[in-house]
This record gives structure tokens, C-alpha cells and sequence, in this order.
């Protein structure tokens, strides 16, 4: 996120329908010998050329699984979001380089969130960000930790919405 609270969403082909597309956090799949940190910081590098260290991720906050499948090969995954503050110089010098995000790339409000018609991945993230937001004060998480909220068991090609 940024300094004003807007979220960086890269957007990719949805393969449930031609020419859908739909929106999703930075992140992706953990390597062999990585654990889901590095993992985080890695796919961070991969997708925006930044340089983000561990300990500026913040503990998971949500959790899901998801089944889906792209150009036929089916997935099974289980995520871990974590939240994770740029400042400006840095949002201004990412290159968003993925071929995940042919579609393109955006910065969205919880209220562009709220209001928009298009497909978002994790659902509902527009009612979930504020009350996470409000748990931060200044990038320091309280303690204890929240335990992560799992947002549930998916599968995205079934899935109406």
C-alpha cells in the first residue's frame, strides 16, 4: 500500500472467459528451499523491481485457498497475504515487469475497491481493508499479533463471481 492507502493491483487474463480479465495482489508461488517470506520478497522483486526486506512485511493477515486453473493446468494453493507500506519515491521507481500483469497495473482505493464491477482477487477486500488499516498505527502491528483471518476455500473456475 501506499501513503494514501490505495492498494497496487496487477491485472492478468481470467481464464474462466475470453477476454476476462481480472485484478490480484502482487505475490505468487514459493520456490523449493524458500519459506513464505522470502518467497514474498522475491515475487515483490520479480513483479515491481523493488527491493522490499523481510521486516518490512507484516505478519499475515489473511489467509485462503484457492483451486484454479490457467491454460489447463489446475492449482491447488494456499495464500498468505501480508501487508506492506511503500513510500513515495519507491512507488514512483517500480517497474512492473510480470508478464502476470499484461493487462496492466493500478493503484486502488478502498473506495475504487468498493464501487468497482470488475474481478478481484482476494473477494472483498474493499470491506477487509479498513479494519486492517485501522490495526496499524505507523507500520507497527500490536501485540499480540492478530491471529489471520482465513478468508475461505475457493475455486476460482467455479466461482460465479
Amino acid at each position: 500500500m501506499d501513503d494514501d492507502d490505495r492498494l497496487l493491483l496487477l491485472c492478468g487474463r481470467d481464464p474462466r472467459g475470453p477476454g476476462a480479465r481480472w485484478w490480484f495482489t502482487v505475490g505468487g508461488g514459493v520456490e523449493e528451499g524458500e519459506d513464505y517470506l522470502q518467497a514474498a520478497v522475491r515475487e515483490v522483486w520479480e513483479e515491481t523491481a523493488l527491493s522490499l526486506p523481510v521486516a518490512r512485511l507484516s505478519p499475515v493477515v489473511w489467509t485462503r485457498q484457492a483451486i484454479f486453473s490457467v491454460d489447463g493446468r489446475g492449482f491447488d494453493q494456499y495464500e498468505e497475504y501480508r501487508l506492506a507500506r511503500v513510500a513515495p519515491h519507491e512507488a514512483r521507481a517500480m517497474n512492473i515487469r510480470t508478464e502476470e500483469a499484461l493487462y496492466g497495473h493500478r493503484w486502488w482505493s478502498i473506495t475504487e475497491l468498493a464501487a468497482t464491477t470488475e474481478t478481484v482477487r482476494p473477494k472483498k477486500m474493499a470491506s477487509l481493508l479498513p479494519d486492517l488499516l485501522a490495526t496499524v498505527q505507523l507500520d507497527r502491528w500490536p501485540e499480540p499479533v492478530p491471529v489471520p483471518v482465513h478468508l475461505g476455500d475457493f475455486n476460482e473456475d467455479t466461482d460465479p463471481e
